[in-house]
């Protein structure tokens, strides 16, 4: 990432190895960004995730030596916490109270919008990344990361709102009792919960970035 600021420099070098990266940054007028740690506001809250597949084979590592709970979050704390220590930010993470709008802070520092199944689509990765944490800083963090414009306006068949075997996918909302009614029966078992969400794998964006076996059925998992 040569040419960035330093701050996003060292943020790059301390995660990327562990499939983290930079995801975008919100920058934030000066009584409109969340609370830091401190007391006063952030000005830039820089957002933290995983592109495809690439933290599963860092976490899965990580796994195997542990067998507590919430293993993903905990994970991802172990990793942006002690950078957060380093470069005097605040962390914030999906699983903690107060909630942080991760969504709208992933809007408005990466131009994405949500698709019909509620998760934000990349333009290059599809429905295929996450947000593991996010660091707020007290002041403003320039870059030139480029804003992509939304896919889902472009495509025509939307084959995400006809895979679902129990139509809970709609433009009108997402059924959640018929996914997790679904999920829970031998069909699903044998298809979305091996396979990874029938929905989601059909859009056609980032196919190539789908999430490796291992990777869809542990989050699968948490859905029941």
């Amino acid at each position: 990432m040569s040419g960035l600021p330093a701050v996003l420099d060292r943020i790059s070098e301390a995660l990327e190895p562990h499939g983290i990266f930079v995801r975008g940054i919100a920058s934030f007028g000066p009584d409109e960004g969340p609370l830091l740690a401190e007391g006063s506001r952030a000005r830039s809250v820089v957002l933290l995730g995983n592109l495809g597949g690439s933290m599963w084979p860092a976490f899965a590592r990580w796994r195997r030596s542990y067998d507590g709970p919430d293993p993903l979050d905990t994970w991802s704390k172990q990793r942006i916490r002690p950078l957060a220590e380093e470069l005097g930010a605040t962390a914030y993470f999906p699983s903690d109270r107060p909630w942080q709008p991760f969504q709208q802070w992933a809007m408005k520092a990466e131009g994405l919008k949500p698709s019909p199944l509620g998760i934000l689509i990349h333009p290059q990765y599809g429905l295929w990344h996450g947000y593991r944490g996010a660091l707020g800083f007290p002041f403003k963090i320039e870059t030139n990361i480029t804003k992509p414009g939304p896919p889902c306006d472009t495509c025509l068949d939307k084959p995400c709102l006809t895979a679902c075997p129990v139509a809970a996918i709609s433009l009108s909302g997402f059924d959640i009792a018929a996914c997790r009614s679904y999920l829970a029966s031998e069909r699903g078992k044998k298809t979305c919960m091996t396979y990874g969400c029938l929905a989601r794998n059909a859009c056609p964006l980032g196919a190539q970035f789908r999430y490796p076996p291992e990777q869809l059925r542990f989050h699968m998992e948490a859905l029941i």
